[in-house]
Formats: C-alpha cells, structure tokens, sequence
C-alpha cells in the first residue's frame, strides 16, 4: 500500500537546522525531506480484538505540519517513535474484524481515537489516569507496543496518511448515517476541542475568550454552543477573514490588534492597567480563556486577560515556551492542559469525549465538512504541506487527504 512515512536522522536534523533554517520547503522536498512517499504492506491485526481500516478521509493537523518542520518539543521525542506514517484524524470503512471486536461491522463508517493508552497497549491493572478516565496515560512508552502517545507517531502503528491501518475495538467509534466521511474524520478535533470546553465547562453568563481563529479555537466556539451553554464568547483572532469564521461559529465578538485587550475590557467591564514597563495588563476580565495557541505570546495574552481565580486552558502541543509567570501569582489563575480526549458524566452515563462529540454531531446537525477548503490525494503532499505553512495565501481553513 502507498503510503507517507515521516522519519528524521540525527544527522538530517543537524542538516536541516544548519544548512535550512528558514527554509521550510526543504523539510517536505528534496533530498533532506522528513516524509517520503513509500510503499508497505497492508497491516495485518495483531490481535482477535483488532480491525482493519481501508483510510477514507484523514485531517491535517497543526501538529503534523510542526513535526515535519521539526518545531515540536525535545520531550515530545521520549513519547515518540519513528518511522511512522502520520495523520490522527481518521475515518474509514471497516474492512476486516478480529473474532473478540465485539459489535463492529465489516463496512461500517468508523472514526478513529488515536490515542494508544493501556488497552491498547494490553497493559494490565491499567495506569491511575487510564482507571480515572483522564485524557492521558501513563504508560505511552511501555506495553506492546513502541513508545507513542498515538497510532501516527508510533512505530508499530499506522496513521491515516496511508490507505490501510488497524485500530483496537477500543479506539473505534461508529458514525450513525447521513454524516459525511469529511466530518466524521473531523470528530478527533473536535473531541479535542469538546475536551478542552468539559473539563473547563463556562457557566451561565460567563464571559470566554478563545484565542486562536483556526481550527480549533472554532470548534471550542462550536462545542460550547452545541452544549447550549449561555455565555458570551470573544474570539482573539488575527485577521478579518478569521474573524468571520469564529462568527460564523458562533463568537459573539472579535477583536484583533495592538489595543484587543482595551477592547476586551469594554466587553468584560474590565480595567487596563499600565506597568511602568512591558505589556497592559487587566482586571475583572475573562472568566476563562481557551488558548488555542499555546505560544509565548498567547500564554501571556492569557495570563493578563483572565480575571482574577479564572482558569485557562492550554489547548496542543507547541515548542518551549517563555513568560512572566507574576499574573499567575497576582490573579491566582489556573492552566490547565489539553491534548488528548477523556471520560465525562454524561446524559447520566460516564462517556468518552469522541462518543460525546458524535452525539452533539448528529443531534445538533454540525457539518464540520464545511471547514474543509482543500483536499488532496496522497500524491498530492508535497502541495498539501505547501498549502498548510502557507494558509493565508491559500485561504486555508482545514486540509484533508481523501483517499477515494
């Protein structure tokens, strides 16, 4: 089967941060390239409670831009293993099933958690996070598999920038009818965000930030009016064209620029104050705020927007960060991570994010499909990655691989 692998030497990397360092291009092109275009055999199951997947449709991700151009964190790599083919935002059609999947169906539409925690690893008594149902795990470099904490950066495993891969019944989630292969890929994001908004769930007449127009600070925006939750949403966004977009998904302000947080003080009837040096900061501002970012300057955003005793969410992966923690300290703020997708109560059952997210997804009719202005064939990556570090030229909002 065709697939694209992505794989860094110690001496390519040495070669690409000396010899490339502005040079994105040449992390996906030519002879220094992280990914490649190959050929592998079709995977097998492992296991009786094991299926096999033929890709239909696979998001590209943040994270799977920065790991081709090498940005992410040097910690990630303990939780990593390579070669791997990348992409962890799958849908497929069932095409095999071991005799212990219990009731997954040759044909069916399925969407893919990626996540390989204790179960799919076979690791037993599972680790305290797994038991308590938390949107991580403690053993991602142990059992039997390689260290990764999904299927796309794992050696043993496959990701959805292939034609073929298996999952464990556990990580497979039946899409009902009348939702497209598009949006199902796209409920691994989701989960994300929906993840990010349950376990720092606004209440009545709250006042939210979401920093970040893209992807997921939209589908935050999404999340918190598919779950019915009356509070004011502002979106920190960076352009007119994103700007519309978190409209569209439902913020009930935007603001942009050198002077957002005056504006936002007017939003949250809050105060600016001015240090003597650095940036304005405020008080009685946002009660939380969804950092969709995760940089240095998004943190510090948040940090001095977030009213006193608020909470922030961290929602990714990025590379090393820096900021003045003395907001922290001065408001008593909360950060909080998000990376990954966990258990909730739910309509009086406890529920995964992915099958939570299904649910509002069907009941509430999101066409997450709309995000999607580009799709490509695996063919077609190297103009895939062109498009992803280049999205304002392209007008990009979401890309998909679509193998079909």
């Amino acid at each position: 089967m065709k697939a694209i692998q992505f794989n860094v030497s110690v001496r390519q990397f040495l070669a690409l941060k000396v010899f490339c360092p502005g040079n994105k291009k040449a992390h996906y092109s030519g002879p220094l390239a992280t990914m490649r275009m190959v050929d592998l055999p079709e995977p097998s199951l492992p296991a009786q409670d094991w299926v096999k997947i033929r890709v239909q449709c696979c998001g590209v991700c943040t994270s799977d831009v920065n790991t081709v151009l090498l940005k992410n964190s040097a910690a990630w790599s303990a939780y990593t293993s390579f070669p791997s083919v990348l992409g962890h935002e799958v849908s497929g059609t069932v095409v095999e099933t071991g005799k212990d999947a219990g009731d997954i169906k040759v044909g069916e539409l399925v969407a893919v958690c990626p996540l390989l925690n204790c179960k799919v690893r076979g690791i037993e008594p599972e680790c305290k996070a797994c038991r308590q149902g938390l949107a991580c795990c403690e053993n991602f470099s142990e059992g039997k598999l390689p260290p990764g904490t999904a299927m796309d950066v794992c050696k043993g495993t496959l990701g959805g920038y292939g034609e073929y891969l298996v999952a464990h019944k556990s990580q497979v989630y039946k899409i009902p009818a009348g939702i497209s292969a598009e949006t199902a890929a796209l409920v691994e994001p989701f989960s994300i965000a929906l993840e990010a908004v349950l376990s720092n769930k606004p209440q009545k007449d709250e006042n939210v930030l979401v920093i970040g127009g893209g992807v997921i600070g939209n589908m935050v925006i999404q999340s918190i009016r598919a779950l019915d939750i009356p509070c004011r949403i502002t979106a920190l966004v960076s352009s007119a064209f994103t700007a519309g977009l978190a409209r569209k998904s439902g913020a009930d302000n935007t603001i942009t620029g050198d002077y957002a947080l005056e504006e936002a003080a007017e939003l949250t009837g809050g105060k600016c104050y001015i240090p003597q040096l650095g940036h304005t900061t405020m008080m009685r501002g946002f009660d939380r705020v969804y950092d969709c970012l995760s940089k240095s300057d998004s943190i510090d955003m948040s940090l001095r927007a977030v009213r006193t005793g608020g909470t922030i969410s961290l929602i990714g992966l990025s590379d090393s960060v820096k900021f003045d923690p003395t907001m922290v300290w001065v408001k008593l703020a909360t950060l909080k991570g998000t990376l990954y997708y966990g258990f909730h109560e739910w309509e009086g059952n406890k529920k995964h994010a992915f099958a939570i997210a299904i649910d509002l997804i069907a009941k509430k009719g999101l066409k997450l499909d709309g995000m999607v202005s580009h799709k490509f064939k695996l063919i077609e990556y190297q103009k895939m990655m062109e498009v992803n570090v280049n999205k304002g030229k392209y007008k990009a909002i979401k890309t998909m691989l679509v193998h079909r």
